[in-house]
């Protein structure tokens, strides 16, 4: 009895400890990573560029074929081992083996091999790509969590002052010290204050469902987030643009992708012009024949070989003109055993095949040209997306450096509004102004707190932004 109520402690400790966990924000990458479906789909692109490549190494395997049939012909037919007409019933079978190899083709075999190992590069890019994107998506969702958890507190905490003021002013206005407007402007402060709370833990349970389902997690309930620990990290330091740029360039999938699609494109055309130059294949075949069909054949009698026959006249005598001729007779002779047919009967078949294109309706011609102007296409987009990623490395370096110029501005706001809040309460404390200008400058106080928080979490995510562009794994961003 003492083991079971043990292991049911054990159990309840692990489930109770399961719906307290709270992730980090390397457990929500880690979890959107593998679980994600967009990167399951860019896994599954990737599958098929390794089934590309297997399909284009098959070409440099000669094609073997085997193949065997059996029949059963009734009336007037050709037998297969005598090719002969007979009107009779029998049983026959016949078996083959081809074998064909391709010796040249354009290099075309060869281009399509190089544009597989191309296209999984490209697939392969485009997935890295993908997991980049998913994963600054999951720390953009992490962080608004952290931010609407810190707001939550910012009023938790301005309201736990607020009760205190009303039950300061309450023992004031009890005495005569203050009048009763003053206690009903403090209340209708905290009721204020209530609904501002009431707002910002719908926000955080807003945001944490928002993130679960960017996680596939489904127990909405009990998901929470670890959101301590996370601050200010800039690990690029005082590093230029122009570096930023450049690093972007060396290591952005977007760039990658590009890059090899114009290489695809060169690919495809490379394999259009190899349709203009002769494929030669060679083949070799073997095949056999076997028939249950009984055979008939003249044979000389040993007993009387040879008989006389008259064959004409002499003119004029009118005598008879014989001549000896072979006595044979028809004898029928039955099937030969299946084995010994085959080997009788077989037969190969080998040699070359040269094929030389001259005027196939411009087909060729027409995909030659449609695959310049995709080499052409792929040349500006490739500019494209250079162009792009300039652009988009110094929007994010101008993000980046306006987000620390708001958060540095907002730390000023609230060290002034704190010196503000604390005058103002001081001077409320002593009788020297009302609850109304001190409900404003206690409202100033937190709501630069808020907007100090907001611009604190938008600089960490613009700081991210510009280290994912200068090369840093997404998975190895310090928060």
């Amino acid at each position: 009895m003492k083991k079971l109520i043990l292991v049911g402690l054990i159990l309840f400790g692990i489930y109770a400890q399961a719906q307290n966990k709270k992730w980090t924000l390397e457990e929500c990458l880690k979890h959107a990573l593998d679980n994600n479906i967009s990167i399951k789909q860019s896994e599954l692109d990737l599958e098929v560029a390794e089934i590309e490549k297997l399909s284009a190494l098959g070409n440099f395997v000669p094609s073997l074929n085997a193949s065997i049939g059996v029949n059963e012909n009734t009336g007037l037919s050709f037998n297969p081992v005598t090719n002969n007409a007979q009107t009779t019933t029998f049983l026959s079978s016949t078996g083959r083996i081809n074998i064909g190899y391709t010796i040249f083709d354009g290099l075309r075999n060869f281009r399509r091999m190089q544009r597989a190992d191309i296209s999984k590069l490209a697939n392969q890019y485009r997935l890295n790509k993908m997991k980049d994107d998913i994963s600054l998506f999951v720390a953009n969702g992490y962080l608004q969590v952290i931010l609407n958890k810190a707001n939550l507190e910012v009023l938790k905490s301005q309201n736990s002052v607020t009760k205190e003021q009303i039950a300061q002013t309450k023992e004031l206005v009890d005495a005569g010290v203050l009048p009763d407007g003053d206690l009903l402007e403090i209340k209708a402060t905290d009721a204020s204050e209530q609904q501002g709370i009431v707002n910002a833990e719908n926000q955080v349970t807003i945001s944490l469902i928002s993130l679960a389902q960017i996680l596939l997690i489904k127990d909405y309930e009990n998901f929470d987030i670890e959101e301590e620990g996370y601050g200010i990290v800039d690990t690029l330091g005082d590093t230029s643009i122009d570096d930023i740029l450049e690093s972007a360039k060396e290591n952005r999938s977007e760039i990658k992708i590009a890059e090899q699609n114009l290489e695809l494109a060169k690919k495809d055309l490379q394999i259009a012009k190899g349709a203009n130059l002769p494929t030669l294949s060679a083949f070799f075949g073997y095949d056999t024949r076997y028939t249950d069909n009984v055979s008939f054949e003249q044979r000389i009698d040993p007993d009387n070989p040879s008989v006389t026959r008259q064959i004409g006249t002499v003119e004029g005598t009118g005598e008879a003109v014989v001549s000896e001729f072979p006595n044979t007779t028809t004898v029928e002779i039955g099937p030969e055993k299946f084995i010994d047919q085959l080997y009788t009967n077989d037969g190969i078949a080998y040699g070359f095949s040269l094929n030389i294109p001259f005027l196939n309706g411009f087909n060729t011609k027409a995909s030659v040209k449609r695959s310049k102007v995709d080499v052409e296409r792929s040349k500006y987009l490739l500019e494209q997306a250079e162009l792009d990623l300039e652009s988009t490395v110094y929007q994010a370096y101008v993000d980046a450096k306006g987000a620390l110029k708001s958060y540095e501005a907002a730390n000023k706001a609230v060290e002034s509004q704190e010196l503000a809040y604390e005058y103002a309460k001081a001077r409320y404390d002593e009788g020297l102004t009302n609850a109304f200008d001190f409900s404003q400058a206690k409202l100033r106080y937190d709501n630069s707190r808020i907007n100090q928080n907001r611009a604190k979490y938008d600089y960490i995510f613009r700081l991210k932004v510009l280290e994912l562009f200068f090369g840093i794994p997404a998975t190895e961003l310090k928060f």
